[in-house]
């Protein structure tokens, strides 16, 4: 064991007992019991253009590892709410860190990894840097095109202790961003795993999708986070770890499956957020044991060009669907299945899981619906406007790779720039990529490794134009993609990607990365500078 993580350690020690208590007075709520309906989180809504609130994130180590924003609501304390904001609207969020849990020190890093690691210091300024520990923290408004300052959406430098006084978040959803489901989450690099897989995350909707795409209005709305949660917070060894739903575990047959209760044969509009660390989902609802079509409105928070129908929905981490169902009929047996992702020969399983069960039945008390779409529909914002027909400014290949130390040694994650070396991210490093404002190019991402990495970039959404050279038939806009694995033989797998950076807002500093927390976390990291035109 390192000098570092022996420090670690010792502190782990030490603080065991304060830690326990901590955690017993003022750890996170109860969450929802195995086998019960599935509620949508608490809705908080902007007023006047605004939307305040005050979040605490805490920590505690119950039957699985819980780290949890808590919201103060009238009837009590409420994790993870939603926040509702329109363009144009600003978001105030006061964060106060009280996180307590140490988890033991990680399995033996490379040199590399090692030297990345911090002790905890006596101060800290929390925009410039400071310790990034176990109990340090900071929040990503996850596909929200908003610029990569400290208070707004910067995690490179942003490091908020659980000494610090309540930290302020405070940004303005840009007027033309899109209507759709974005997401928060926690994103101190080394950390991201282990806040995200103890349930730090939470869906935000910038409303307005019934204007764009009418045929939503007046549904009945269900947001839908999907997370994970380590079966061994102590261990950490990747595996397939435990879906929720809602934080309701969804671990049939060892558990009753979360409830999903519908009115018979009713329509309404899914929106389903893959808030997981590394799981890859394919999502269907089935009837008996068959798939259903689903009418696709959204991706990533962007609108598609012309909704379409499907009986299943890839996600890999981080991706988001938006999509309207139809129920079952009266006593119909139904479920909303994950349907199981290969994600190539050296990656982590992502085997079949129920999600829920969904019951028809005539007393089932359906969520509140969107508003009415008006008489006439608007076109979708024009962010990322004629992106497809314009000549790229540059091309550039990323590739994804790993290397083992040793026979059976720690293994490194790099996602290099080619023609560059890899190395294992560290926040020291200068830019990978230095580009400018007015900018519009086209990025190869190559997969070079036997298992799947799942791209994404921060401040920007890109469109999706090809896998492995083969045109997608209607690209569109997404923030964060699968990568596919390499089998071990003939050409590595590639995505075509097309990045945007004609906004002046997003100038500045900031990351593209494997979604995989563990790989991100463990080296896969990379950032971009975008200068001022």
């Amino acid at each position: 064991m390192d000098r570092i993580h022996q420090a670690i350690f010792a502190c782990l020690v030490l603080s065991a007992g304060l830690t326990s208590a901590v955690a017993q007075s003022t750890g996170c709520p109860n969450r929802p019991a195995a086998g019960t309906v599935v509620s949508n989180p608490l809705d908080i809504y902007s007023t006047d253009g605004v939307l305040t609130a005050n979040f605490t994130f805490r920590s505690q180590l119950a039957a699985y590892l819980e780290e949890c924003y808590i919201y103060q609501a009238s009837a009590g304390p409420v994790e993870a709410p939603t926040l509702r904001l329109n363009p144009g609207d600003q978001l105030v969020l006061n964060l106060t860190n009280r996180l307590s849990y140490l988890p033991p020190p990680p399995p033996a890093r490379s040199p590399a990894m090692a030297a990345m690691a911090n002790m905890p210091g006596m101060t800290n300024n929390p925009c410039s840097g400071g310790t990034m520990s176990a109990t340090s923290t900071n929040i990503h408004f996850h596909g929200l095109n908003i610029p990569p300052v400290c208070h707004q959406d910067e995690i490179i430098t942003t490091d908020i202790e659980n000494t610090d006084p309540a930290f302020q978040y405070k940004f303005t959803v840009p007027t033309n961003d899109a209507p759709g489901m974005y997401w928060y989450h926690p994103h101190l690099h080394g950390e991201a795993t282990l806040q995200v897989n103890g349930g730090a995350a939470g869906a935000l909707i910038v409303g307005g999708i019934e204007k764009t795409a009418p045929q939503v209005g007046g549904l009945p709305e269900r947001v839908f986070v999907i997370r994970q949660q380590f079966t061994d917070p102590n261990s950490w060894i990747a595996g397939p770890n435990q879906l929720t739903l809602n934080y309701q575990p969804a671990a049939s047959p060892s558990s009753p499956s979360p409830i999903i209760q519908m009115q018979p044969g009713a329509q309404e509009f899914w929106r389903v957020a893959n808030a997981t660390s590394q799981a890859f989902l394919t999502l269907a609802v089935l009837f008996g044991k068959t798939a259903q079509q689903v009418q696709i409105i959204a991706l990533d928070g962007i609108p598609v060009t012309t909704p379409y129908e499907v009986t299943s929905i890839v996600l890999p981490p981080a991706g988001r669907a938006e999509f309207v169902v139809t129920g079952p009929a009266a006593g119909q047996a139904a479920s909303f299945y994950q349907t199981g992702f290969n994600t190539g020969p050296i990656g982590n399983p992502n085997p079949t899981q129920e999600l829920a069960v969904i019951q028809a039945t005539t007393s089932a008390k359906e969520p509140p619906a969107l508003p009415a779409a008006p008489a006439k529909a608007t076109a979708a914002p024009k962010r990322f406007a004629g992106l497809a027909g314009l000549t790229p400014t540059t091309q550039r290949k990323i590739y994804f790779a790993e290397a083992t130390n040793g026979s059976n040694g720690p293994t490194e994650f790099f996602i290099t720039v080619d023609g560059q070396t890899p190395k294992v991210f560290a926040m020291s490093d200068p830019p990978a990529i230095t580009t400018t404002v007015g900018a519009v190019e086209d990025w190869t991402v190559e997969n070079r490794t036997g298992e799947t990495h799942a791209f994404h970039i921060h401040q920007i959404h890109f469109l999706f134009m090809a896998i492995s050279g083969v045109a997608q038939a209607d690209p569109e806009l997404r923030d964060t993609v699968v990568v596919p694995a390499w089998s071990g033989s003939g050409p590595y797998p590639t995505v075509t990607l097309r990045m945007d950076f004609r906004d002046p807002e997003i100038a500045g500093t900031f990351v593209f990365h494997c979604h995989v927390l563990d790989h991100e976390d463990a080296g896969m990291m990379a950032k971009i500078q975008v200068n001022p035109n």
